[in-house]
């Protein structure tokens, strides 16, 4: 008997092993992937069966009241945690050199100048690359229409990144009737050009009508002693007395702006030295008619290295309030500003324009140049004589210029310009 109890224990244990055997090698699974515990509990299930039929086997053929008690321990299983992600923001690509187009100061697309007359173009670029613009980077032609510009002008200033810059470029309008569109890009120290836009592709361009001519319908130079000029604390002779502490005014031919050329006739005024400063001509009534410009080139006088000013554009109606159509501050920093003021809002009035200077601190050195300020008009006519200014050899950059919207189609941002809007004059459409 006890040999065969032993024989018996003997395939108990053999047919477990096989039978786990089997279920291991030709039980189905899913393509899923159970948990530990599942699969454990499956396993044991399928051996119980396996030996309760041994049992039952065995029982038929062993001695009576042999039992038979078999014990499985399973394993406590645990579950391993999956690792977490953490969503990484995609890197950001620059580029050294990514210029973003900002607006048009002067002259936008479409906008209508006289035959081969001469005129300021200006664009706002900010620098939204990595690397600075230095003076050997430039604005390069690229196709179309070149107004009489040369090929290639180096920038003058350093812009750094994040900076915004005004680059202004002197041009000449074609002699026939037309619309003319010149492209331009930049070029960095190494000669690659690149433009404007998400890939710094695009060209930033001139776009203009010609048509007529542009004239000049008023010389504030030659009429200067026609207005009546004042300081903030008396009236003054025109012309004054250059030195004069209580202010003055005077003509000066041919000027030299702080870059050292000179650039055509100009006004030289000087605010008063006591109190806040101020100098103002209030010029007679002037017919506008739609289309007039106020233009000029405005400026610190060569060596003043210690100018801070503001300019005004200001006018009067009849005997109403005196307002401000535009205004600019200026320091010297070796460079000039074109202005030009649509006055097409003021069209059909009898205008009183005031030409203002105000000292930005102390006045002692504020010896501010008004060159060639004018009112334009066009005309399908020539005139006899017309303004032509002198070129300017390099463009006017301004590395930290900011305007404020006017009721005239292009004011000409400064370096740090601030045109004051006037309530009662409707703002003509930018083109």
């Amino acid at each position: 008997m006890e040999a065969f109890m032993k024989l018996i224990h003997f395939k108990k244990g053999f047919l477990l092993v096989v039978a786990l055997g089997t279920i291991l090698a030709c039980g189905p699974f899913s393509t899923g992937s159970p948990q530990p515990a599942e699969t454990l509990n499956a396993l044991y299930t399928s051996a119980a069966e396996t030996l309760g039929a041994m049992s039952t086997q065995a029982a038929n053929t062993s001695a009576p009241g042999l039992t038979v008690t078999t014990t499985l321990s399973i394993p406590t299983s645990s579950v391993t945690p999956f690792s977490t992600f953490t969503n990484v923001p995609p890197i950001q690509v620059t580029k050294c050199d990514a210029a973003a187009f900002v607006t048009d100061v002067t002259f936008p697309d479409g906008a209508v100048v006289g035959r081969a007359s001469n005129f300021t173009k200006i664009w706002r670029f900010k620098n939204v690359g990595t690397c600075t613009w230095t003076t050997s980077y430039a604005i390069v032609y690229v196709s179309g229409e070149k107004f009489g510009a040369s090929n290639s002008i180096p920038l003058p200033v350093s812009v750094g990144p994040g900076q915004t810059v005004d680059i202004a470029i002197n041009l000449t309008a074609p002699g026939s009737d037309g619309r003319y569109r010149g492209n331009w890009k930049l070029r960095n120290a190494s000669g690659i050009l690149f433009g404007v836009g998400t890939n710094s592709e695009s060209n930033f361009y001139v776009d203009v009508n010609v048509s007529g001519y542009t004239l000049s319908a008023y010389d504030f130079v030659v009429n200067y002693c026609d207005a009546t000029w004042k300081s903030e604390t008396k009236n003054l002779g025109c012309p004054g007395s250059e030195g004069d502490d209580r202010g003055f005014v005077r003509k000066l031919n041919s000027p030299k702006m702080e870059d050292g050329v000179s650039r055509g006739d100009a006004l030289l005024t000087y605010p008063n030295k006591s109190g806040s400063g101020l100098i103002t001509g209030k010029f007679p009534n002037f017919n506008v008619k739609n289309g007039d410009h106020f233009q000029a080139l405005i400026g610190c006088q060569r060596n003043a290295t210690d100018c801070n000013v503001i300019f005004r554009l200001q006018y009067q109606i009849g005997n109403g309030d005196i307002k401000t159509l535009a205004q600019w501050q200026e320091v010297y920093e070796g460079l000039y500003y074109p202005v030009n003021v649509d006055l097409s809002g003021l069209r059909g009035e009898k205008v009183k324009f005031i030409l203002t200077v105000l000292a930005n601190g102390t006045s002692h050195d504020d010896f501010a140049l008004w060159v060639n300020p004018r009112i334009t008009r066009q005309s399908s006519d020539p005139a006899t004589s017309t303004f032509t200014p002198t070129p300017s050899t390099t463009p006017t950059v301004t590395p930290t210029s900011t305007t404020t919207s006017t009721p005239t189609d292009t004011p000409t941002a400064t370096a740090t310009s601030t045109a004051t809007e006037t309530p009662t004059i409707t703002p003509t459409a930018t083109p």
